[in-house]
């Protein structure tokens, strides 16, 4: 066969292609073309771009690129180790083992890697279902643990209900005055429901809630209701002051007393 090189070169010029318009349609440097002409195989970038430079440029010329690129493996590339496999395959078929053609048995390293992956792979699905069958236990404990903690409310509810107050229970209180009376209202987070203001008759009626209450009264002329039940308030030279509590209404001293300031 003709020289690779020369083979290109004589199609180019015989189509009357410049290297610069093969370099527009193959997006191939002129200078890389240039040295597939002469065959300056150590001006490119390596074996795997001289075969793709070839057959792209084998292309473009209409020239048989599978011809060009195995002359080119023929006569400027050494024989590769996987290159080697079928000549050693076919000296089997020939009968120099006395294999038969198309019988060969597969390499004992590729027995070993299928045997390997298939392992690996009964494993992994035990894995799997070994744990999708442990997680119902775990689940059905959670279950157990979450029941019990939500069942620890409800003795505390008993047990206040029996009489044992809890110091978390909520207590409503609401105020009625039959006369003008100064008033100081503070709940268990500081919030200043009546801010030390008088409250006449004519007052409304609210009902609060909080898990606690401290209260500054200017005199008696009030009816207090604690959850509901009526709580009078003895007559006072001098302010009077309570915490309560769903554990009830307790006195507080005048230095405890709330001023709402």
């Amino acid at each position: 066969m003709t020289d690779i090189g020369a083979t290109l070169r004589e199609a180019r010029m015989r189509a009357r292609i410049d290297v610069s318009e093969i370099e527009a349609q193959t997006k191939i440097r002129a200078k890389y073309l240039r040295a597939l002409e002469n065959e300056e195989w150590d001006l490119l970038p390596g074996p795997t771009f001289v075969r793709s430079f070839l057959r792209t440029y084998a292309q473009a010329l209409g020239l048989d690129d599978k011809a060009i690129v195995d002359e080119y493996r023929l006569r400027y590339e050494a024989p590769s180790e996987v290159e080697h496999q079928p000549i050693v395959a076919s000296s089997r078929q020939t009968g120099r083992r006395g294999s038969p053609v198309g019988g060969g048995r597969p390499s004992r390293g590729y027995a070993v890697a299928v045997g390997t992956i298939c392992l690996l792979i009964v494993l992994l699905l035990v894995g799997l279902l070994s744990k999708k069958g442990g997680g119902t236990p775990q689940k059905q404990a959670g279950t157990v643990s979450t029941t019990t903690a939500q069942t620890r409310p409800r003795t505390s509810t008993a047990k206040s209900n029996s009489g044992v107050a809890s110091t978390g229970a909520v207590v409503s209180l609401s105020l009625r005055p039959s006369a003008a009376v100064y008033v100081c209202l503070i709940d268990a987070s500081g919030r200043k429901l009546i801010p030390g203001a008088i409250i006449q008759p004519s007052y409304t009626p609210v009902t609060y809630h909080s898990r606690r209450f401290e209260i500054t009264l200017g005199n008696n002329a009030v009816t207090m209701y604690v959850d509901g039940k009526l709580r009078t308030v003895p007559a006072s030279a001098s302010a009077i002051g309570y915490t309560v509590t769903s554990a009830g209404r307790k006195t507080l001293p005048s230095s405890k007393q709330p001023t709402c300031k």
